[in-house]
């Protein structure tokens, strides 16, 4: 049984890093897509910004969730639990300064909680609200 935990707990690492390259990639396109529009550099570093804050914010989420499997399945140790515990809380630390660097305030101080997938859903949003108004600016259509 052991053997079936530790698969679904290195399933979620690689579920956390691929959150982690598939946002990277999805922050590139949609900086460049911001650069395309002329929305200047300023407005592509920033949707650039978030949207990769807001990947990694997602991956390490992941991670923690893989951590807390490999806690609670694995063999009580005090050295591995401080190990891991240590991890979670490093992990949990970068996640809440990198969320703060996003939205510009604290966690516990926002009205609605957001994760890191919604926050690379809102900056995907963001881009085809911007596309459709730059492609109606030009007189296309869609």
């Amino acid at each position: 049984m052991e053997e079936v935990f530790t698969l679904v707990a290195v399933s979620f690492e690689a579920v956390g890093a691929a959150a982690m390259i598939v946002g990277f990639v999805i922050a590139i396109v949609l900086g460049i897509r911001s650069l395309l529009r002329h929305e200047g550099g300023a407005t592509a570093f920033t949707v650039l910004r978030t949207t990769l804050g807001s990947a990694i914010l997602l991956g390490l989420e992941v991670l923690v969730a893989a951590d807390l499997i490999r806690t609670i399945t694995s063999k009580p140790s005090l050295e591995d639990a401080a190990i891991l515990g240590l991890i979670v809380l490093i992990r949990t630390l970068l996640s809440m300064s990198i969320q703060i660097e996003i939205e510009g305030t604290l966690p516990w101080r926002r009205a609605l909680l957001r994760s890191g997938g919604q926050m690379v859903g809102d900056a995907v949003a963001r881009d085809r609200t911007a596309t459709r108004a730059a492609a109606a600016t030009r007189g296309e259509t869609r």
